[in-house]
């Protein structure tokens, strides 16, 4: 009993309040911001952006990222000559997708069912996924679980760019899933195609295979982006 008590005084609770407590974000990279005033539209970001993801928009004469396609590697801040580009704290940057209705969290209770469905990534996003279940940001304490199967599922969770060998898989494993099911896309593979769209081996996305409801950009995104993310698509974040 002692020994008990020693160790709980010894290690108190890890487990993160995000999202009730803001998270600390000291050591955190965001999102890469575009200072309008500051920018000289030298179009120096918009050639070295190894994704494509920063469009210039000549009547408003202003640079602007894509950040479905945006790998967060900051090459913009290094190149940019008028210093207009910087890497800000922002993390939830999930956004809900046009095309499918989102659907209540009132289907689905207070407990969700998670299958991740790896469609051709590096295994950096799923890296940051297994991160979930960890004693730091402990997922299950939503009610949320993964399940080794999509017919026991109510969400897919969906990394990678859908290459062509997993197109096939992916569609299979969506349709496993009963009605009424929630798709997430993490990273920018899953969003856009990443740094591999327009490649003869893969698909601009997962959008063009199965609908999706909600995108967490990032390459890869943090686990928070992430559960960020989950809980929109539960409508339990604004």
């Amino acid at each position: 009993m002692l020994k008990v008590l020693k160790k709980i005084i010894q290690y108190p609770r890890l487990t993160i309040g995000y999202p009730a407590k803001p998270l600390d974000t000291e050591f955190i990279t965001g999102r890469p911001c575009i200072e309008t005033a500051m920018c000289t539209m030298c179009g120096e970001c918009l050639r070295r952006c190894p994704s494509g993801a920063i469009v210039a928009d000549k009547q408003s004469m202003q640079m602007s990222i894509q950040l479905d396609k945006c790998i967060f590697c900051s090459l913009c801040v290094d190149v940019c000559p008028a210093k207009a580009v910087t890497m800000s704290k922002e993390f939830e940057l999930a956004y809900l997708g046009n095309e499918v209705a989102q659907k209540s969290s009132k289907l689905f209770g207070r407990s969700l069912q998670i299958r991740e469905v790896d469609a051709g990534s590096c295994n950096g996003c799923d890296y940051e996924v297994n991160g979930l279940n960890n004693p730091f940001n402990d997922i299950e304490r939503f009610g949320i679980h993964f399940v080794a199967s999509p017919r026991h599922a109510d969400m897919l969770l969906v990394t990678g760019t859908a290459t062509r060998n997993m197109e096939q898989a992916l569609l299979k494993t969506y349709e496993a899933t009963p009605e009424p099911k929630l798709v997430v896309a993490v990273g920018a593979c899953a969003c856009s195609g990443g740094i591999f769209q327009d490649s003869y081996a893969t698909k601009n996305g997962i959008e063009s295979i199965i609908p999706v409801n909600v995108y967490v950009p990032g390459c890869p995104p943090r686990p928070q982006a992430i559960l960020y993310g989950i809980l929109k698509a539960l409508e339990r974040v604004k």
